[in-house]
């Protein structure tokens, strides 16, 4: 855990005013969390013995509530997770800085993908990342709407993304 928190910390750097100890905290809470999610997977990358980039996720459960308060408001049975067996959520995809633009976030994300047996998988954005959203959807996601950030959160909004895995 403490080595996915330092590239977390290293992959969004320090920001001017900012105690970056909150956030690596919280990402640190969220990871901890996610290990006992149904279907957890976490991907790897390494050069020699550093870790300089992973991404984890998990099946989507229906008390999650992941798309709650989506605008613009779903089609009918868009938020039906069929029992945890429609969804995958692609909670963190993160990458160094020094090894960034190098495709090592695309293998990342390419590999797990690959081996997941739902529908479809879902993500969550910054809503300012606009460049991340952009490499987003070249990737194939569909931005579906933002959501309320729930108390607590880091944005007071989240982007939501989907895409179909077969």
């Amino acid at each position: 855990m403490d080595e996915l928190c330092e590239v977390y910390a290293d992959a969004y750097g320090q920001v001017p005013g900012e105690d970056a100890t909150v956030k690596v905290d919280a990402f640190r809470g969220r990871a901890t969390g996610a290990l006992g999610a149904r279907n957890y997977e976490l991907v790897t990358a390494r050069v020699g013995d550093g870790l300089v980039g992973f991404v984890f996720g998990y099946s989507l459960r229906q008390d999650r509530d992941w798309f709650a308060g989506l605008q613009p408001a779903p089609e009918e049975g868009f938020t039906d997770e069929r029992g945890g067996e429609r969804t995958v959520v692609l909670a963190e995809i993160e990458v160094r800085k020094a090894w960034q633009g190098q495709g090592i976030g695309r293998g990342l994300h390419d590999a797990f993908l690959r081996g997941r047996r739902e529908e479809r998988a879902t993500l969550s954005a910054n809503p300012a990342a606009t460049a991340t959203h952009a490499l987003y959807e070249g990737w194939g996601w569909q931005r579906v709407g933002t959501v309320p950030g729930r108390p607590g959160a880091y944005y007071r909004e989240y982007v939501k993304f989907v895409r179909p895995l077969r």
